[in-house]
């Protein structure tokens, strides 16, 4: 584009108060056949608050990148404040103004003390010393984190770090913000902290904030949703424009807000409500203006029954201390009694550090209990004639990101490996190939001689699970395998996960932030707390401890929020629902369908 056009179109953008224009762009990685985006052209206005929305691979972290200038286009131009981004010159004025903050907080904090990690990025751009201890102090209390200044990282949960992360941004003074699915890895506690954060620097700082998310319910909160997909932005409007196209969300693998789909429901079944409303508080103030009919007469599904028998996993008394008798000593288990059956699926919730992820990785013997007793069919595990090899043959883990445990040339190759490692025969390690895959819904004809790593995230997600299946666990443990799929990458793994468990037969515990698919699929939960066991039992039960749950940082189902302020009201519905289908069927019950 010649010079004097852009001038004019840099212009015209500061007049239209455009802080983020990309014109006709299109971006090639050196080894995919395809764009990663193709012809992109938009423009995001100083003081907005956009949200981007697409499945995985349709191109938004990598428009993250261009925006933030670490890929320059194949075609086209992004300006950035006006500067286009190919001028290496000001590459610094670029990264100053559109700060990025990425999805897994570990990766981006550097120093070991929160302090320090904030200096980082204005000691690259040399700020003088008695200025960068303002900017410091400044950026900590803009995200509410100034009494944590001399903390350690490795201390902090996961929505603080996000929020050393933001502060680091914030203190170079941007006047945009890329959040990269900046919540993906947090409890719901953690993912509030972050949004809330955020709101505030673009109202009360007029600091333009692009948030990309895989959470419907957080870019309801938006200003404008844009919409990419396949490499082609294809929507843009107001949350309520964007997700009252539910059959078009759904077509590109999105979905819309829980109590969207309420409505889509309520008003399937007659009742006249608005099918774009977004919120918990918008569907109640509609809500509260009927008036029902009769107490609700519809009949729940029984909860799942209890188990009987011995217990394939018991732990007795477990304790599990870090650094122990040294300055770093952390407490990460205390005293945990817990049994696990035969046939059970059980989803394991608690915020981030509550030692969730210490305690899966006791029941196949990674780590070694401090004191207590981890017991597999009635044998101590950690007995030093215990044999451990046999063990992790039974007990499978899958740890987060299972994609980062794929390294083999092919898919068959890659779900082969641990069968191979048995010593079994070939025609044995070929029908356990073919098992594995046929219970993850993975098409050998059509993949089996491809990459892993050419696939989409939920596929290399199956491949990887795929590896540990073949091993014929009696039990299955996943450490939050949907973190960071777009809505029908997830709803496909756990509908998979689903199929292992009643046609497979598989025992599986399922480590998860997602109060909505955990309640959805879990016959028992067990919540954690600080290292301590704090409830166990079926969902319904669980969930109808919100005020306890909530004190704890985590959130109970959007279907249980309502059906509770329901209750307070003139509504007659169960107050232990937790599931959309069932209440709305609560709910049209107590209406009385024969009102059109």
């Amino acid at each position: 584009m010649p010079q004097a056009q852009n001038d004019a179109m840099v212009s015209a953008d500061a007049e239209n108060g455009v802080c983020v224009s990309v014109r006709d762009v299109s971006f090639h990685y050196e080894d995919a056949s395809e764009n990663a985006l193709t012809d992109i052209s938009l423009d995001i206005k100083s003081g907005e608050f956009v949200a981007v929305l697409g499945h995985n691979g349709s191109g938004k972290s990598t428009l993250a990148k261009l925006i933030n200038a670490l890929y320059l286009p194949s075609d086209g131009s992004v300006f950035v404040c006006g500067i286009d981004t190919k001028n290496e010159d000001k590459l610094w004025d670029i990264r100053r103004n559109a700060g990025m903050v990425f999805q897994n907080p570990d990766n981006q904090l550097v120093a070991n003390i929160v302090e320090d990690d904030v200096a980082f990025g204005l000691e690259n751009i040399a700020v003088p010393n008695p200025e960068m201890e303002g900017r410091i102090t400044e950026a900590l209390s803009a995200v509410n984190m100034l009494a944590f200044r001399k903390y350690s990282p490795n201390m902090l949960s996961g929505g603080q770090k996000q929020r050393v992360a933001i502060a680091g941004i914030l203190a170079m003074k941007p006047r945009i913000i890329v959040m990269d699915e900046s919540t993906a890895m947090l409890d719901p506690s953690g993912r509030a902290e972050v949004l809330k954060t955020a709101q505030h620097l673009n109202k009360a700082e007029g600091i333009t904030v692009i948030w990309i998310t895989h959470f419907m319910e957080e870019a309801a909160t938006a200003d404008r949703v844009i919409v990419i997909n396949d490499s082609k932005a294809v929507m843009s409007g107001t949350p309520r424009e964007v997700f009252s196209q539910v059959d078009v969300l759904r077509s590109m693998r999105l979905d819309v807000p829980p109590m969207t789909q309420l409505c889509q429901l309520l008003s399937k079944g007659g009742m006249d409500i608005p099918t774009d409303l977004l919120t918990v508080s918008e569907v109640f103030d509609y809500l509260g203006k009927i008036k029902p009919e009769k107490a609700s007469d519809v009949e729940d599904t029984p909860d799942y029954p209890a188990p009987q028998g011995e217990a394939m996993v018991e732990l007795k008394a477990l304790s599990h201390i870090y650094a122990k008798n040294t300055p770093y000593e952390a407490v990460a288990l205390s005293d945990i009694d817990l049994s696990i059956w035969q046939g059970e699926f059980i989803g394991l919730i608690g915020h981030t550090g509550s030692g969730k992820s210490t305690l899966i990785q006791h029941l196949n013997g990674l780590e070694d209990p401090t004191s207590g007793e981890v017991l597999f069919r009635g044998e101590n595990i950690n007995d030093k004639s215990a044999d451990k090899r046999a063990l992790r043959r039974k007990v499978g883990l899958v740890f987060q990101y299972p994609e980062n445990q794929l390294f083999e040339e092919t898919v068959s190759k890659d779900i082969a490996f641990g069968p191979k490692n048995l010593g079994l025969s070939p025609d044995e390690i070929k029908e356990r190939v073919e098992y594995a895959a046929k219970m993850v819904g993975l098409n050998l004809s059509e993949l089996g001689e491809r990459s892993p790593f050419e696939l989409s995230g939920g596929q290399m997600r199956r491949v990887a699970i795929a590896g540990v299946i073949a091993m014929k666990p009696e039990l299955l443990i996943l450490d939050e395998p949907i973190a960071g799929l777009d809505p029908q990458g997830r709803d496909d793994i756990t509908d998979m996960l689903e199929n292992l468990h009643k046609e497979g037969g598989i025992t599986i515990l399922m480590v998860s932030h997602n109060m909505d698919d955990i309640a959805r699929i879990s016959t028992r939960l067990i919540v954690m707390n600080t290292g301590k066991l704090v409830m166990s039992g079926t969902p319904r039960t669980v969930f109808s401890h919100c005020d306890e749950l909530k004190a704890i940082g985590l959130n109970v189902p959007h279907a249980a929020q309502l059906a509770r302020l329901l209750r307070n009201i003139d509504w007659q519905i169960p107050a232990d629902i937790y599931d959309l289908d069932t209440l709305s069927k609560h709910i049209l019950s107590a209406w009385g369908g024969d009102r059109q």
